[in-house]
This record gives C-alpha cells, sequence and structure tokens, in this order.
C-alpha cells in the first residue's frame, strides 16, 4: 500500500488482522543521518517459508535527508536515492529489521533454504544478495540491462532467474559467484516470474507481448507462449505447479492457464487494472489485488 504508507494484513478467509503503518525510527536500527520518523512506500512482500517473517520492499524514503526520489524511468546516472527491505515479524506484526538496499527496490524473494533474500533494484540495475541470518546486504550483483523486476529461484537456492523488463530478456544468476548470463528472451517486457514446483519451467509474464511463456528451466529454450490480455504483470503458481494465474492490467481480467500446455481454461473480469495476485494454499483461493484499491478473492478449490 505505498500511497497510503500501510501494510494491510489478512487472515485466509479475508478478514483484516490489522493495518501495518511503514514509518519507523531509522535510528533505532542502527541507521545514521535521518533523524526523526521517516516513511516508506510498500511495493512487494515475500515471506519465510516457514511462515515466521515476511520482507517488505520500499518503493522509495520519505523523511530527513532524503532524495532525490526514485522513479519508473530512473537510471543508475539520476543516482535516486537508495532504499530499504523491511522485515516484519509474522508473531508481534512489528517492523523488526531495516536493511539498506539498492535505489527504487522491486521484487522481493526468499531462496528456498530460506536462507537468503533477493531483491531487484529497479533504478540501480542491481540485485541486492540479504543474509538472513545477518540482516545484512552480503553482496550487490550488476545486472547488465534496465529495469529489473521478477525473480525466481530454483530448488536448490543457488540460482536466480531475474526477468529484465528494459531489455527484454531474463538473465541467470549464479548466486555464489555472482555471475549473471543471458537465459531466456521469452518477448518484449518480461515482468513476472514463477518457478514450477520441481524446478523444470520457468513461467514468463511479458509485458509488452501481452504473453505468457513457458520456459524450459534448464536449457532456456522457449516452450510455447500464449497471449492472455493487454499488458499481464504479475502471476501465481498452484502449490501443486498444475496451474498459473495472471492478470491483465490494461485488460483488468485474470487468466488460469493450464501449465501441461498453456492452454487459458478461465478468465474473469476484475477491478480496474489488477496489479498483484497470489495464490493461497490453505483454501485454494486467488487473491487480486487492484490499483483502484481493492482486493477480490476468487475460490478455485474445485478446480480440475
Amino acid at each position: 500500500m505505498m500511497y497510503t504508507h500501510t501494510i494491510s494484513v489478512f487472515d485466509p478467509s479475508g478478514k483484516l488482522i490489522k493495518t501495518i503503518p511503514d514509518s519507523v525510527e531509522l535510528a533505532d536500527f542502527g541507521i545514521k543521518g535521518h533523524p526523526g520518523t521517516s516513511q516508506g512506500a510498500p511495493v512487494e512482500a515475500a515471506f519465510t517459508h516457514d511462515g515466521k517473517y515476511v520482507y517488505v520492499s520500499n518503493y522509495s524514503m520519505y523523511g530527513q535527508n532524503f532524495g532525490p526520489e526514485g522513479s519508473d524511468s530512473c537510471t543508475p546516472a539520476s543516482q535516486p536515492d537508495k532504499s530499504f527491505l523491511y522485515r516484519i515479524d509474522t508473531a508481534t506484526l512489528k517492523i523488526d529489521q531495516v536493511i539498506p538496499v539498492g535505489s527504487v527496490p522491486k521484487y522481493v524473494a526468499v531462496t528456498p533454504d530460506d536462507k537468503t533474500v533477493l531483491v531487484t533494484n529497479w533504478c540501480s540495475w542491481d540485485l541486492s544478495v540479504v543474509d538472513v541470518a545477518s540482516g545484512k546486504v552480503r553482496k550487490t550483483i550488476p545486472l547488465n540491462g534496465s529495469y529489473p523486476r521478477g525473480i525466481a529461484v530454483a530448488p536448490d537456492s543457488r540460482t536466480a532467474f531475474v526477468a529484465i523488463m528494459g531489455a527484454a530478456r531474463i538473465d541467470k544468476v549464479d548466486l555464489s559467484a555472482g555471475e549473471v548470463s543471458v537465459f531466456a528472451e521469452p518477448g518484449s517486457g518480461p515482468r513476472h516470474l514463477a518457478i514450477s514446483p520441481d524446478g523444470k519451467h520457468l513461467y514468463s509474464t511479458n509485458n509488452g507481448s501481452g504473453t505468457v511463456s513457458k520456459i524450459d528451466a534448464s536449457s532456456g529454450r522457449v516452450i510455447k507462449s500464449v497471449f492472455t490480455g493487454s499488458q499481464p504483470r504479475s502471476m501465481a503458481i498452484s502449490s501443486d505447479g498444475k496451474a498459473v494465474y495472471v492478470v491483465n492490467y490494461e485488460s483488468s481480467t485474470v487468466s488460469k492457464l493450464r501449465t501441461s500446455d498453456m492452454r487459458e481454461i478461465a478468465e474473469e473480469p476484475t477491478d480496474h487494472h489488477p496489479i498483484g495476485i497470489t495464490y493461497e494454499p490453505k483454501n485454494g483461493t486467488v487473491w487480486v489485488a487492484c490499483y483502484v484499491g481493492s482486493i477480490i478473492v476468487f475460490d478455485d478449490s474445485k478446480a480440475s
């Protein structure tokens, strides 16, 4: 909720549990140079697999000695201010860590072994690799392209795939060596990535092409691309890997694709400009967040 400076917490039934303000005293976390209260602008969130913590990226920070503010068209040369990653304890629902990362951090991913958090920095064109144990950035990996966004991590936690929206490709990152190589070119504006539970296939939404691609995760070969709507953005995958769900931003729809053959087997209207999506495995529901400020919950528990 970047515009309202809050993080809303719901239970699986949709009941609002708490609204957490993004205001922090950075000095309380050992961060100097920003006296008084600072506010963030929450963009994306990722849970640790044990459910104990959730990490939240902040598009920009607001308060003393921040600036210049980042934007969707910034570059490293424009030197927008660096931002922070929050960690929230899911038992107390309080921010308990604030971690400096890059400029305009967007997507966040936790590796399957829960040892590392990855953050794509939209304006500094790099990847922050955060060590969970220390709560500090272990390394920053430059990416050879503009506007990195989506991240998917292989089951062994050693390899990450990063969507480079401005370069129309997906990069493969060796997280130990920090080496980056071109992996796939699925279409224009690859934005969000998901990986199958067995790690064999990668899925990419291609914002500019209006398509979703299925990719061989070992070779980078694009197996199939299908049109879903105008500007497909975020995506979620079911726990069994049999379906992916995609929000189509300008079409104001959500599509369900069967992963075996990439056939669209359902499409439903949403409120204006659906932007975020997640799959809730307990009840088999699909949650869609829309830019107008609403969340729509679809029941897919009886899906075949």
